[in-house]
């Protein structure tokens, strides 16, 4: 701190150049904050899947179905603790562009196996004596203006109903939230009876089944015993933990991952030159005041933390500023109106680049604050 004012006067020295660079440094971290947040909706789930439950699919495909006799026999099976079954049901509110998930499911079994869907205990009642009622992610009913008590038509577009119809009229009687900011509030879950009793062909099936394990060390053993039990059947099938199959859903859309990693690495590598560019030339202009300060007494050891300091109090104020309103801009919600089930600039990313603004600054500083400490007084002053 007490050589702050020196280096904050370095920074002045040019102001327009100063300012370029911090606003590139600033734009680069935006960029990141929304990259992060991107990174989360494309994964969602992934990282607050269950360690304790496994996805049990047909071998061929998750779009095959599977018996739902099936629930019984795995029920059977040693090390499960619990079982319930889920469907796809693919219906459209209004306009094709309005996607989002619905799933058929059995209420009380299904809140007991997802205790971080938080549903009041009124809605779960009206949700268990209602028929025709759903239940809806806060995030959906905010996207579409909802509120319990609504009738919303949803257009099939893969289950007809008995009567030829393909328009399904449901009763919003919850909505509920997350237990953490990751779980996805934008699915609809509407009751597996009025469904299967209501469409047309499919009567029986199911989409997939969720496991609870007993023992989390032990999901491996369960799952092989599973996929044992319907070997060489009409519809076998394929069981694996609830994270790798969220994570490989994921992946389907991209290795979303290396997409940003390859993106932000780009980045950062043209901000590294442009910052770079800017601390080295801020050093050769100085190069007789860098000699006058060690005639004065300053070690070669402070000159090279004079230097270093200034390119990471450039970095870290470019960064602060982006990280910043990244996460302002993040906070005010999804810029693609529902597109990702979740948005938002998860803690551990902002720690990460703040970490990455410090490390900017050091890498751009390093070599210029070098060549300063090893600057001789002599040849500083006959270059000025």
């Amino acid at each position: 701190m007490k050589y702050l004012h020196l280096t904050w006067s370095n920074l002045r020295r040019k102001k327009l150049r100063t300012l370029l660079t911090l606003l590139s440094i600033t734009v680069a971290f935006v960029l990141y904050g929304y990259l992060a947040a991107i990174r989360v909706g494309l994964s969602a789930g992934v990282d607050v899947a269950g360690a304790d439950r496994l996805i049990v699919r047909h071998r061929v495909s998750i779009a095959q179905p599977l018996p739902q006799t099936y629930q019984a026999r795995i029920a059977r099976i040693p090390g499960v603790a619990a079982v319930i079954h889920q469907s796809w049901f693919g219906g459209i509110y209004q306009d094709p562009k309005n996607f989002f998930s619905q799933f058929p499911v059995e209420p009380e079994s299904f809140l007991r196996m997802y205790p971080e869907y938080l549903l009041p205990e009124d809605q779960k009642q009206a949700w268990f004596r209602t028929r025709t009622g759903v239940i809806v992610g806060r995030a959906t009913a905010k996207r579409f203006g909802w509120k319990v008590g609504d009738r919303i038509p949803i257009q099939a577009t893969i289950w007809t109903k008995k009567d030829g119809g393909r328009v399904w009229d449901f009763d919003i009687v919850g909505i509920y939230d997350g237990a953490q900011k990751a779980t996805d509030t934008t699915i609809m879950f509407l009751r597996y009876d009025y469904f299967d009793e209501t469409r047309l062909f499919g009567t029986g099936n199911v989409g997939w089944f969720i496991v609870r394990v007993k023992d989390p060390d032990h999901a491996a053993e369960v799952a092989a015993a599973i996929d044992a039990e319907f070997a060489n059947s009409s519809a076998e099938t394929k069981a694996e933990t609830e994270k790798a199959f969220v994570g490989g859903w994921a992946r389907q859309i991209a290795d979303i991952g290396t997409i940003i990693k390859a993106i932000l690495s780009a980045v950062f590598f043209t901000i590294l030159l442009v910052a770079g560019n800017t601390v080295a030339q801020s050093v050769r202009e100085r190069t007789e005041e860098l000699g006058v300060l060690k005639a004065m007494g300053f070690t070669n050891a402070l000159v090279l933390a004079l230097v270093l300091a200034e390119s990471c109090l450039l970095a870290c104020l470019g960064g602060g500023l982006g990280l910043a309103l990244a996460w302002f801009l993040i906070a005010r919600g999804d810029p693609t109106h529902g597109a990702l089930n979740v948005f938002y600039f998860p803690v551990k990313d902002l720690a990460a680049g703040v970490v990455l603004a410090l490390a900017l600054g050091l890498v751009t500083g390093l070599i210029p604050a070098w060549q300063a400490g090893r600057l001789r007084i002599a040849d500083a002053l006959r270059k000025g």
